[in-house]
């Protein structure tokens, strides 16, 4: 294909000189990320409001739990077209009008009297969702200059790990204190809050011009970004089928009672936010040496619990290494993608932002039938396993040498 570099090169120059004379919208920056917060945090407030919803619809708690895998499943399969057939219109405009459908779905949410209601609910959430991160992903270079590409997407990403840390808890708290429904109202308004604030400050971005379905094939055929896309999914569905199940796992393992768990979990969050602004300017520098530290620090994690977890102390220990390392794998596995293809950073980032989704849902299900057949032990075994796999494709891969393979 002797005329494939010159097509992949030539915006460079353009594309280099831009990254250099941009002005810094560190405060579009920050609404990104507040809007990657209110996405990931409306998909998993149903995990603390299951038997409030549940005894309102009149459904079982497994079947509120479904609404999880609705929305997940939904962004994975629209979040690679999402780019693709809003192609014609600037991301400041696309990424409003789904920060209003994400406001929407949650007030839908809200009002639903019955599980089918909800449901459409929650695919609404999964197509703005799956768009949210799919654009967001790739927005650092149009809104900061080359040097500071780093930081701000590592703050992109940081609204997908505080999310973790707070959202659950904060939601609720306040399903306890006001009725689940006012968690996803509140959830609504700070959505339309986000809205309005993007349409106030986000300047203009212009979608990649090459942006079409053919994107979509072009990125995937860069063999960095396969290879990328294979680590994010290895240690994607290693961390969930553990982290699905780690109450369990920790009262077996530790004899730990809910507010103990409770307090793991929260030194995990913590400890993941800490991980993503640890990881995010490192990975800019080597995605390659950040990935495989820290897929081999979940491996490794993740092979202890069985064997460590016994007490409070050790618990809380290995919850807080689990927590730094698996809290910076989002934003070095995407700047893993975006490094590889950089001439397609959108089409490659909705690939990412797909991949990650099918991923967590993989690994909640894989992770819940081995549980139930085998145990917790088994469990956090075969996530390490899992783990160690994505540490060895990244130890034996580069995305930048992939590249160059590509254009050569």
């Amino acid at each position: 294909m002797p005329h494939s570099a010159p097509e992949q090169n030539s915006p460079a120059p353009t594309s280099s000189i831009h990254a250099h004379t941009i002005e810094n919208h560190w405060a579009a920056v920050a609404l990104i990320a507040a809007s990657t917060f209110i996405v990931v945090a409306a998909e998993m407030m149903p995990v603390g409001l299951l038997t409030p919803i549940g005894a309102d619809l009149v459904e079982s708690e497994g079947t509120i739990g479904l609404s999880l895998a609705i929305t997940g499943l939904v962004a994975a399969a629209t979040a690679p077209f999402v780019p693709i057939v809003t192609r014609r219109f600037d991301r400041r405009s696309t990424l409003i009008v789904l920060m209003l459908v994400v406001a929407a779905a949650n007030a839908l949410t809200a009002l639903a009297p019955s599980f089918a209601v909800l449901a459409v609910a929650r695919v609404l959430l999964g197509v703005s969702m799956g768009g949210v991160w799919a654009l967001a992903a790739s927005l650092a270079p149009k809104l900061v200059g080359s040097r500071s590409v780093g930081l701000a997407t590592t703050i992109t990403f940081s609204g997908i790990a505080v999310a973790s840390v707070l959202g659950v808890p904060a939601g609720t708290y306040i399903g306890a204190a006001a009725g689940w429904s006012v968690a996803f109202w509140t959830l609504s308004c700070a959505a339309t809050l986000i809205a309005l604030a993007m349409f106030a400050v986000l300047p203009v971005m212009p979608a990649d011009q090459a942006l079409s379905l053919g994107s979509l094939v072009v990125a995937f055929r860069n063999p960095g970004v396969r290879v990328g896309i294979a680590i994010t999914a290895l240690i994607v569905t290693a961390h969930f089928a553990a982290y699905t199940y780690v109450r369990p796992g920790l009262e077996f393992f530790a004899g730990l009672h809910p507010a103990q768990i409770g307090t793991m979990l929260l030194i995990y969050g913590v400890l993941g936010v800490v991980g993503n602004f640890i990881a995010g300017p490192s990975a800019t520098k080597s995605p390659k040496t950040v990935v495989v530290i820290l897929s081999a620090g979940v491996a490794i994690t993740l092979a202890l619990f069985p064997i460590s977890a016994t007490t409070l102390i050790t618990a809380a220990l290995l919850m807080a290494a689990w927590g730094l390392f698996y809290g910076g794998v989002s934003v070095s596995t995407q700047t893993w993608i975006a490094q590889a293809a950089p001439v397609h950073r959108e089409a490659a980032a909705a690939l990412w932002v797909a991949v990650f989704n099918a991923s967590i849902a993989l690994g909640a299900f894989a992770g819940g039938r081995i549980h139930d057949h085998s145990g917790s032990e088994t469990v956090f075994w075969i996530a390490a396993g899992i783990a160690t796999l994505a540490m060895l494709l990244a130890t034996f891969r580069n995305p930048v040498v992939a590249k160059h393979e590509l254009t050569t």
